[in-house]
């Protein structure tokens, strides 16, 4: 029987370190929700021709493909519009995550997610939340991708606060320590459930 695990937390949580050990240390299917959805809205594939018919040619670059940044500008302050390509595209990447976790054949399935709406939450038998203090979430921002603290404020803060992610999660990682804190807290969260399981 599969186990499916979603993964969530803020940007710079450490989302990707979590990642990394399910994956190498316990062979897991990792799918990431957002590399789904880049994938289809690749020329030819079904988010591609649906958001092109909703928000016109002029979204698309010399070579045929969506402008990814030239469609966020689009979209941006239009709530209207966000919510119209969130509908036309949404239920396609839940449907090919389905079908992922379906093909294959690891025990262990996670799927990763930065906004855990409903379609996750359906999918997934037990949520893990990726904590980490405001404080180390803005350092990592400026070590990894250069935001001072305003832009992290202003990133952190359209995003789901710790209080929304803790009411919709199963299990939390506190990922302020080492690595070697979050590796033992994975091992108990895998060794957990599989008690749970076998003595139901």
């Amino acid at each position: 029987m599969k186990r499916i695990v979603g993964v969530t937390g803020g940007v710079g949580a450490g989302k990707s370190q979590v990642l990394d050990i399910l994956k190498n240390e316990y062979g897991a299917h990792v799918i990431l929700s957002d590399q789904v959805a880049k994938e289809l809205m690749e020329p030819g594939r079904e988010g591609y021709g649906r958001v092109v018919e909703y928000l016109g040619d002029e979204i698309l670059d010399s070579s045929g493909a969506i402008d990814r940044p030239k469609m966020a500008q689009m979209i941006f302050g239009n709530q209207e519009a966000l919510q119209e390509v969130n509908r036309l595209t949404h239920p396609l990447v839940w449907e090919e995550i389905l079908k992922r976790i379906d093909e294959s054949p690891l025990p262990l399935q996670i799927v990763e997610t930065a906004l855990p709406e409903k379609q996750f939450r359906d999918i997934c038998d037990e949520i893990w939340y990726v904590y980490t203090s405001e404080e180390n979430r803005a350092q990592r921002l400026l070590e990894s991708r250069g935001y001072d603290r305003e832009r992290s404020a202003q990133v952190m803060k359209n995003q789901l606060s710790d209080e929304a992610f803790r009411l919709i999660c199963h299990r939390v990682i506190d990922n302020n320590g080492s690595l070697q804190d979050t590796r033992e807290q994975i091992a108990r969260l895998l060794s957990e459930q599989e008690t749970e399981v076998s003595t139901q």
